[in-house]
């Protein structure tokens, strides 16, 4: 008997993952600011806020362009827009928890508010302004809740003022996500699935487990800027620009955390030479090389007092 072994043409190969991270500022922009995908912007929005009478459609006003990334070394990821009752909302993506992040949130929303009123405007005429913040860092380190909805409120009749200011936060990693359940989740976890994961997926695997029309323009675009030399180039540009701005501001907190130390042991130092010790409003402004040698000079001190 004989055996003839035929070489196929073709093989099967498992597809690649796209790769594309959607909190880096260029694909978040891109995907959410692009008003031919405002059906995904729409979802996202109407996802997080859970309105009575869902958001229908969206004016960006603010939309996503090219020249806005190649002359900005600045991260830039918010998408600002007014939706079809006219509130006016800002969301952006943080990639990092920062001192006064919050009241620049507020910020935010306040001066959309203001925004809309000319001089002796109307204040009845006022729509609601809306400031939601994506993190992909812990911001409230004390609660397992991931998502929190801030707004004027009374303490003691719990009546809200609905026509006012609102700040949303939606703290990424703090949602349980499975991919054998996304697709039955709710909304707003697909998305947070969509922000957290769509790197490691090809765009037929994200379409099986997101499967809601409203994923599809953010799927499409995530392809769109794999697959897309000008998109990628820039994307990649812009994804070291966010790990060099993530390692600057880690850098700066454990600088900050050292500082804070040899402040401490240059106090502790002052008191054992019977000294007041120096506030830590004029010591930590003088930096590491200054508050190391002042800790060397007391400490040679201390040496000699004692020998």
């Amino acid at each position: 008997m004989k055996f003839v072994f035929v070489r196929c043409a073709y093989a099967w190969k498992p597809s690649m993952p796209l790769g594309i991270r959607p909190t880096v500022d260029f694909a978040f922009k891109k995907i959410f600011g692009s008003p031919q995908n405002s059906a995904a912007l729409i979802g996202l929005l109407n996802a997080i806020l859970d309105l009575d009478r869902p958001i229908v459609s969206v004016e960006i006003l603010n939309p996503f362009s090219y020249q806005e990334f190649a002359e900005s070394k600045l991260i830039v990821l918010d998408v600002r827009c007014r939706d079809s009752a006219g509130r006016m909302l800002n969301v952006e993506m943080q990639v990092s928890v920062y001192a006064g992040l919050i009241e620049r949130l507020v910020y935010y929303a306040c001066s959309m508010y203001v925004d809309q009123l000319s001089k002796g405007g109307n204040y009845a005429l006022a729509a609601p302004s809306i400031s939601i913040c994506l993190l992909s860092r812990v911001l409230f380190s004390q609660t397992t809740q991931a998502y929190h909805r801030f707004q004027f409120l009374d303490q003691r009749s719990g009546r809200s003022i609905s026509n006012g200011i609102e700040v949303h936060t939606v703290e990424l990693t703090k949602y349980a996500l499975a991919e054998q359940t996304i697709s039955r989740a709710s909304k707003l976890n697909q998305w947070v699935f969509l922000l957290l994961h769509a790197q490691d997926y090809d765009g037929e695997a994200l379409r099986r487990l997101l499967p809601g029309i409203e994923f599809e323009p953010a799927i499409s675009t995530i392809e769109t800027i794999s697959a897309k030399t000008e998109d990628k180039q820039m994307y990649d540009q812009r994804e070291k620009a966010q790990r060099d701005y993530e390692w600057a501001i880690s850098g700066a907190r454990e600088e900050g955390r050292e500082e804070g130390k040899l402040a401490g042991q240059i106090q502790l130092l002052e008191q054992l030479l019977g000294e007041a010790p120096t506030g830590d409003g004029d010591l930590l402004p003088q930096g590491i090389d200054a508050l190391t040698k002042r800790m060397s000079d007391l400490q040679k001190r201390l040496r000699d007092r004692d020998s």
